[in-house]
């Protein structure tokens, strides 16, 4: 599954799964674009990309932000070369009983989890459409298949996610470029540790047992790690996968 002589531009990247994709994809002689708000994070992470024989650039960026978007990806394109494949990672996760969600949380995931892609998709298709060539894969979740208590706001904007994924795959189906979305389950990062340390701080459960509650939601009864997410990730972004296109694929250890 060479990349070799591409350029991948890949939101969120600084930790989890993005660092993740970042270095399974600088492996595969892939030009890196690590991008998220945390500027010493996505150094470290591309430096970790050099460090294997990659080109490379960290990228400070809010993914909510139209002109600071449509900025990095000029900036992208000037030092690394044309985007061929992004990644949309970005994603918060906060979680609120119903009737305690504010407007500001609401329109906080959306923001991040949706509008982002949808602003980085736009923002790289006419290049893509230009050279007929392009993958997108959006970093989804199991819950945009699925309700999942007290996180309203992320299960809507995960769905919304999947839906810009399948929709905009048949957009660009005959222009040579595939968009699919990769929905993990629980996986062994950050964003699933706050979340156990947020159910230890409501229930007085331990925060091991927190970890094995989460864990349990997979018939494998384990955490997905962050490199099972990249290996699927590197995948669709390959010439081999040119035949999927519009799929949500659940990485979730079970049906």
């Amino acid at each position: 599954m060479s990349l070799a002589g591409q350029t991948a531009f890949i939101t969120g990247g600084g930790r989890g799964i993005g660092r993740a994709i970042a270095l399974a994809m600088a492996r595969e002689g892939a030009a890196v674009a690590v991008a998220a708000r945390t500027k010493d994070q996505i150094s470290d992470v591309a430096q970790e990309c050099s460090g294997l024989g990659a080109s490379a650039l960290a990228v400070e960026l809010d993914v909510t932000d139209p002109q600071a978007v449509h900025a990095a990806v000029r900036r992208v394109e000037s030092e690394l070369g044309p985007v061929d494949i992004l990644v949309n990672n970005a994603g918060i996760a906060i979680s609120s009983k119903f009737t305690e969600i504010t407007l500001d949380l609401w329109e906080q995931h959306l923001k991040v989890n949706l509008t982002g892609a949808f602003l980085l998709s736009q923002a790289v298709l006419p290049g893509m459409l230009a050279r007929r060539w392009g993958r997108i894969v959006n970093i989804a979740s199991t819950a945009g298949l699925t309700g999942v208590a007290y996180v309203a706001p992320y299960v809507a904007s995960k769905h919304g996610l999947i839906g810009l994924t399948r929709a905009l795959a048949l957009d660009v189906a005959k222009q040579g470029i595939t968009v699919n979305a990769i929905c993990p389950g629980f996986v062994d990062t950050e964003l699933t540790r706050e979340s156990a340390r947020r159910i230890t701080e409501k229930t007085g459960r331990s925060y091991e047992q927190a970890i094995q509650t989460l864990a349990r939601f997979s018939p494998l009864e384990r955490l997905i790690e962050p490199e099972e997410v990249a290996h699927l990730a590197l995948y669709l972004a390959s010439k081999e996968a040119r035949g999927m296109t519009g799929h949500a694929l659940v990485l979730g250890g079970g049906p």
